[in-house]
């Protein structure tokens, strides 16, 4: 097991059609707009950005994201990462009763050289700051999305 390398799932219940659902995610320019956590994505291209993170612990992480699939019909958005972060996060909306189901997987190996050196003594609280920033963001596009925010 290398103590640096983390997989992480997420499930989000949303009050929006997953085409609207799939729309809002698929601009990651405006995430800082409703999830706090994510502090700004600064576009390279069209299908890269540079964003910087920062949820419970006292450390932002810097990465630049490359789209590697974006796909409207199956609702699926992943990209590549590369900095603090290295590995890819996916994307994939279907519906779910009268709104949307939002899944999210991550799997992503630490590069920020205090994180690696803390990997190990402190992968619970590093688990736990994820998921907390996971629990803001389904809040906060569940309220844009209650808004008609879309």
């Amino acid at each position: 097991m290398r103590f640096s390398h983390f997989l992480f799932r997420s499930v989000w219940q949303l009050p929006a059609p997953p085409d609207a659902v799939y729309a809002v995610l698929e601009r990651a320019e405006e995430y800082p707009r409703w999830w706090p956590q994510v502090r700004s994505v600064t576009g390279l291209g069209d299908d890269s950005g540079a964003a910087r993170f920062r949820s419970l612990l006292p450390y932002d992480l810097r990465v630049t994201a490359s789209a590697t699939r974006k796909d409207p019909h199956a609702r699926v958005l992943e990209i590549a990462m590369h900095g603090d972060l290295e590995g890819w996060a996916r994307w994939t909306v279907t519906a779910h009763g009268p709104g949307a189901r939002a899944l999210y997987e991550q799997e992503v190996d630490v590069r920020k050289p205090l994180m690696r050196l803390l990997a190990l003594p402190c992968r619970p609280l590093f688990v736990a700051n994820h998921a907390a920033m996971m629990r803001s963001g389904r809040r906060g596009l569940t309220a844009l999305l209650s808004r008609g925010g879309v």
